[in-house]
This record gives structure tokens, sequence and C-alpha cells, in this order.
């Protein structure tokens, strides 16, 4: 299965991608774990990466693109990934579309992990992280709304919502239901 997870901060990506990842036999692609393993391997995407990250600056969508290329490119994901982080934004799905079309393949779906603002609250600041501050979560939930919520409407029927409220188990459930699994 090629799938691609949306949700929120906190809404429980990561969590559900491992166990999703094993269940289905897909590799679990997280951008920030590309950018973290290309800097750290010091490829030529990472060093390129590591410019804009030390200068204070966003990476680019080209070079995230290209991360994200690569990646889909190796053995463990011809046959199938679950991308964690990439798209953020309707320009990142139409790249996303083209890298998957020159491959001859499609999305089989986009997982939308919904959950409230007061869960994510509730649960980022249960992490105990530093950088998890009521504020700080509010800012990050906008920054979703604002730049990623609109895939929701770009990719349309090609939505898996997925109620994110309750045990990772019985959210884990509601996701093999619904990809008939």
């Amino acid at each position: 299965m090629r799938l691609v997870l949306l949700g929120p901060p906190g809404a429980g990506k990561g969590t559900q991608a491992a166990i999703l990842s094993e269940k289905l036999g897909v590799p679990h692609i997280s951008t920030g774990d590309l950018f973290r393993k290309n800097i750290g391997e010091g490829t030529p995407l990472g060093v390129e990466a590591k410019g804009y990250i030390d200068a204070g600056k966003l990476v680019p969508t080209d070079v995230t693109a290209r991360m994200v290329e690569s990646r889909l490119a190796e053995d463990d994901a011809v046959d199938g990934f679950l991308l964690d982080g990439f798209p953020r934004t309707v320009e990142q799905a139409d790249l996303l579309t083209e890298i998957l079309r020159k491959k001859d393949v499609a999305l089989d779906g986009v997982v939308q992990f919904k959950v409230s603002e007061d869960v994510v609250v509730e649960r980022m600041l249960a992490r105990g992280r530093a950088d998890d501050n009521e504020d700080t979560i509010r800012t990050r939930m906008k920054v979703y709304r604002d730049e990623t919520a609109p895939l929701i409407d770009h990719y349309g029927d090609k939505i898996i919502a997925i109620e994110a409220e309750g045990s990772v188990e019985e959210i884990n459930e509601r996701t093999m239901t619904a990809l008939g699994k």
C-alpha cells in the first residue's frame, strides 16, 4: 500500500505509522528521519539541507522532494510505503504525484487522523518536551490548519478519515478496518 499520513502535530501519526508499517509490511518514511539520516551521513542532499537549517531557514520544497524521491527508489519501498511529513502543502502533493507517475504508480489513499485541538494540546503537554507549551502547540495547530489542511480538499476521495481519539489499539483497529485489512 502507498499511503500518505495526515494529521496535526500530536495526532499520533508516528505511533500509528510504526504499527501500520509492521502490519502492512511497508516502510514508514518520515521526513524528519530522512533529514536526520541524510545530514548524519553527509549525503549531497543532507549537506544542502543542513545549509538551510544552519542558516535558520526552512529546507526548500525541491530539496525535500528530492530526498523523498531518493528514499522511494530504495528496494523496501517498491511495493509500498507510509509517508509521514510529506506532502505538507498542495505544491508538495503535486510533486509527489509527479514522483509516483515517473514510477508508474499512484497513492492508494491518504489517511487523515482527526483529533480535536484540545486533545492535541493535552497529549503534547503530557510528552513533557521543553518546546511543548500551550501557546507553541496552538501556533503549530494554526500552521497545520493554514498550510496542510488544504490537502484534505486536494486529495478529495482519496481521504480515509480516522477518528484518532481513544487508545492506540482502538485507533489502529479503526485504521486497519478503513484500509480493508
